[in-house]
């Protein structure tokens, strides 16, 4: 498995669970705003992580270039 894919995959669920969170608060603001909050800071730290990972897969490639070439 690629660490890139897996990466990108996490982003895309991450945004689709800040996007669900988002759309429920503004359906029923009052049900479970902390709960809600919860859940989008969880899914921002989760873009964040995997960021993370598709930065470090970018430079590992780019070191194993460099080493190649």
């Amino acid at each position: 498995m690629n660490a890139s894919s897996i990466a990108a995959a996490g982003i895309a669920s991450a945004v689709q669970r800040f996007d669900a969170s988002a759309s429920r608060t503004a359906a029923r603001p009052l049900d479970d705003l902390a709960g809600e909050s919860v859940e989008r800071m969880q899914a921002k730290t989760a873009v964040q992580a995997n960021a993370a990972v598709l930065r470090a897969a970018d430079e590992m490639t780019g070191t194993l270039l460099d080493i190649l070439v």
